[in-house]
């Protein structure tokens, strides 16, 4: 989508704000269960507009003893609210669906920024990235898994999957902000891949549990995996249940200044 295009120091790939936030997105939706599983823009604070009918907003989690409302927590701002029990079911993903044959992102930034609500439910995200020799492999990130696993599935041109623990950050008696800002560093991921292959480790207990795309066990002889230098970021995809402000990515390293726009704020 982005490979043969000029990529300046920050781009976005998602906005909340913006005129048409998920117009380099595909949606898909669980639709057996219509009331439970929906994707939906709506204002932080206020939680309104209301889904439309049979859909039902899940509860918003306290973050401390003395202030069950959230009052002072969320963001005077539209953002995405993605919910579903079945995680695999409800997701957005860039590059949208085109069919076979589709594109990747192609974008070269080192580092990936996600700024997320937590929901207080289980969470997931995936992101597809490329080594220079074409080598391509999935990291997901999930706040049910317990600890690093690599895993195949036996489907044909079937990419392994590293699949990571995910924590927010604790519920605290001074809490900043409801909102997260998730920062990757890209290139750093490969030798993951590498290292769990190395010690067999292709089992996926946890995420299995929750069937996202369920990946089998698979010995590790002679499976290609991302190695050596990072070359670009192929696709990525959000699941249920978390709110959603902002994607994006940038060379710049995460201490550095970003727009103003980028910044989390309430009012």
């Amino acid at each position: 989508m982005f490979t043969n295009t000029v990529q300046p120091n920050v781009v976005s790939l998602f906005s909340s704000t913006s005129s048409e936030p998920l117009s380099l997105f595909s949606q898909q939706r669980d639709g057996s269960l219509a009331a439970d599983s929906f994707i939906h823009f709506l204002n932080d604070v206020s939680s309104l507009p209301h889904p439309s009918s049979p859909a039902v907003l899940c509860s918003i989690p306290a973050l401390d003893d003395h202030d069950e409302t959230n009052i002072g927590y969320g963001l005077h701002q539209t953002v995405l609210h993605i919910q579903s029990p079945t995680l695999r079911m409800t997701f957005i993903k860039s590059p949208p669906n085109t069919g076979p044959g589709e594109g990747d992102l192609g974008l070269k930034h080192k580092w990936l920024h996600l700024q997320v609500r937590n929901m207080g439910r289980e969470w997931s995200f995936d992101i597809g990235i490329v080594d220079k020799s074409g080598r391509r492999g999935v990291v997901r990130c999930s706040t049910f898994q317990k600890e690093p696993k690599l895993a195949m599935s036996p489907a044909p041109n079937a990419q392994p999957v590293l699949h990571l623990p995910l924590l927010f950050p604790q519920p605290s008696s001074r809490p900043l902000t409801a909102w997260s800002t998730i920062t990757l560093n890209l290139a750093s991921l490969i030798p993951h891949f590498s290292a769990l292959a190395g010690r067999n480790q292709l089992d996926d207990d946890e995420g299995s549990r929750h069937d996202i795309n369920r990946p089998a066990i698979l010995s590790a002889t002679n499976i290609p995996v991302p190695n050596g230098s990072y070359s670009h970021l192929s696709h990525i995809k959000v699941y249920a249940t978390c709110r959603l402000r902002r994607i994006w990515l940038s060379d710049l390293p995460p201490d550095s200044q970003v727009p103003w726009e980028f910044e989390l704020y309430g009012a």
